[in-house]
């Protein structure tokens, strides 16, 4: 069931730091600063830093708000295209030790960090490489020292981060021009700094899902030609434009980035030279829980529902992707009730779709089981892998009677790469298999819904795969009693 090419794309694997990343699934953006207090999308720049005085600035709650989701992580903009920064930096005068908050001697971004690590979750940092403030912006290589200094300040003065968040806007500085970033440089930076940080979205590590609208392709693939981490592709693509629309735009190009048909007609693994190879480059899916991305009074009765941020997390974290929700705190610097209550809605409905898993006995069409049973949320010890001459590997769950099923959760254990190509699911009752789903790509996750349906048995079958496949994960879940 593999060939040459197969197992050549099945060779590409994730590092260390892409593992750890893709086991985080859910976490959230705080977009929060100069914009908030101006009530603005995109600042235009030289803000008098004495708006910024948040009256009740409360890091905790931002983050248990977060965790009260199931949230795993928290990335916050340091600073935003108008360049106000959120920690009193040494390159600028623009930051928040020039205003009347904290009595000057404030920093956001240590609050955060604190918080996030006080409660569990993990720290991530956001700097716009675009700043509409700095001179300097726009000159070249003057700005990129400019830009690296700020970025070595957060990268060392808050501890470990797991992700550095750059995108690509670009705009004209006060001399006209628009600057030509030095992409490879700061990589450098981030990898000698916080060498366990990936790099998204305008990075080598975590690819952009192409909108943020949190909409997301019918089989998302990690393997895909190189070419795509050309950070100049994302940054012709970013945002232009000072309103919310942009969260809400959805584009239909690229639905297949990288199934076999896709790869071998970029040419990739086909000795095509470093562009078109294939390289490990998973997706993050990000959107926000209003119109923008920055807090808006006039959008506090626009905030996205339970169902709809559920029916994202669903397609993003079970679709091979990482889910990014940003959480805009409002001008006193606490997120807005509203907002709170929808997380809170949204992590509960995460943990009953979880409680839902039926208890099964698992058995495998060859090898040994490992604990694929039991091995969600979370990954098995120890997956399972077929004999290499196992024609149609499958796993089977038998329930102890019938159930009404609407799901089953599907993992491979990625750290072998990303081997299955197309897998059925079928349901049996009274001795009758029924197609449940089918899909191509899998990868670190794959939630397959379908109607409710009656059965005392499911089976995966992996019909094709670049190589013998490494399963991490099956179970089944109930329906809503």
């Amino acid at each position: 069931m593999t060939d040459e090419y197969g197992r050549k794309l099945a060779a590409v694997r994730p590092s260390g730091r892409q593992l750890a990343w893709q086991e985080m699934e859910f976490y959230g953006f705080i977009h929060f600063g100069m914009n908030t207090m101006t009530d603005r999308e995109w600042g235009e720049g030289h803000d008098d830093p004495a708006a910024f005085d948040p009256a009740a600035l409360d890091a905790d709650q931002w983050v248990l708000a977060l965790k009260s989701a199931g949230m795993t992580g928290v990335i916050l903009t340091c600073k935003h295209h108008d360049g106000f920064c959120l920690w009193p930096s040494d390159a600028t005068d623009c930051t928040v030790a020039a205003s009347p908050w904290r009595g000057g001697r404030g920093d956001v971004v240590a609050e955060v960090a604190d918080a996030a690590r006080r409660h569990g979750l993990r720290f991530g940092v956001y700097l716009s490489p675009w700043d509409r403030t700095e001179a300097s912006y726009g000159s070249g290589t003057a700005y990129d020292d400019f830009y690296v200094a700020q970025l070595t300040e957060v990268l060392t003065r808050y501890g470990p981060l797991f992700s550095v968040w750059l995108d690509g806007a670009n705009g004209e500085g006060p001399n006209g021009k628009r600057q030509v970033y030095d992409w490879e440089r700061y990589y450098a930076v981030v990898r000698a700094l916080q060498p366990d940080a990936v790099i998204a979205v305008c990075g080598p590590d975590v690819r952009w899902c192409g909108n943020e609208a949190g909409e997301t392709r019918p089989d998302e693939w990690s393997v895909v030609p190189g070419a795509l981490r050309d950070a100049e592709r994302t940054a012709d693509r970013s945002q232009r434009a000072d309103d919310g629309a942009f969260a809400r735009l959805v584009r239909s190009d690229d639905r297949d980035l990288g199934s076999r048909a896709a790869l071998a007609g970029q040419g990739a693994g086909q000795g095509a030279g470093q562009g078109a190879d294939p390289v490990w480059y998973p997706a993050e899916v990000n959107t926000s829980i209003r119109p923008g991305w920055f807090h808006h009074p006039a959008e506090d009765g626009a905030v996205r529902s339970v169902d709809e941020l559920f029916a994202v997390y669903l397609r993003a974290v079970g679709g091979n992707s990482c889910f990014l929700l940003n959480v805009p705190p409002a001008r006193d610097g606490r997120i807005h009730a509203t907002d709170v209550a929808v997380l809170e809605g949204l992590g509960r409905r995460i943990e009953d779709f979880r409680a839902r898993r039926i208890a099964a006995t698992a058995t495998v069409s060859s090898g040994a089981p490992g604990d694929i049973a039991t091995a969600w949320p979370g990954r098995g010890r120890t997956p399972w892998r077929p004999d290499d001459t196992d024609p149609l590997p499958a796993v089977t769950l038998a329930f102890a009677g019938p159930r009404q099923v609407e799901a089953v959760v599907l993992g491979e254990d990625i750290a072998w790469g990303q081997r299955v190509e197309h897998v059925v699911v079928r349901g049996r009752l009274d001795g009758r298999w029924t197609t449940l789903a089918e899909a191509n790509a899998v990868g670190h996750q794959r939630v397959l819904t379908f109607p409710p349906a009656e059965v005392d048995t499911v089976r995966a079958e992996v019909t094709l795969a670049r190589d013998t496949p490494v399963l991490a994960r099956m179970a089944a879940i109930g329906t809503a009693s």
